[in-house]
């Protein structure tokens, strides 16, 4: 059976009561639960993590390789700071999808850049909760 790897960086845990103007009211619950619902009539399983911790990140991207297929990754603030969860991801060898809530790029000069983005197959901004789905439909096509 094919595998997929969810990971949620830091606060997402709080989605549905943080800056809901930005991220929506959705809980990270609902969305993956829906993931889940899509993944399972696709034969696929999910596995899924949140962690506000950056080495919990890495360790969990490194004992990935040859146990999942593709990776989707929401890195939260880590998008803009983390060497350590950008080197974990290209030495996994793992196919990547970066997936954020808000479009990044609408967003303060800071978030502009991401260092995930270069060592990953794409990125989905923007689209709120469907972004984690856009994701899904996109590993799943990596899959085929």
């Amino acid at each position: 059976m094919k595998k997929i790897l969810v990971i949620h960086g830091p606060n997402l845990n709080l989605l549905g009561e943080r800056e809901p103007s930005v991220y929506g009211k959705v809980t990270l619950e609902n969305i993956n639960k829906k993931m889940k619902i899509r993944a399972k009539s696709k034969n696929v399983k999910l596995e899924i993590i949140q962690s506000n911790h950056e080495g919990e990140i890495v360790d969990i991207i490194g004992k990935a390789h040859n146990n999942f297929n593709v990776i989707i990754i929401n890195p939260a603030a880590y998008t803009h700071t983390s060497v350590a969860i950008r080197d974990a991801i290209s030495a996994s060898g793992i196919a990547t999808i970066e997936v954020h809530l808000s479009n990044i790029y609408s967003r303060e000069d800071f978030r502009h850049t991401s260092l995930i983005a270069p060592v990953s197959k794409g990125q989905i901004s923007g689209f709120g909760e469907y972004s984690y789905i856009l994701a899904l439909e996109a590993a799943l096509k990596l899959l085929d």
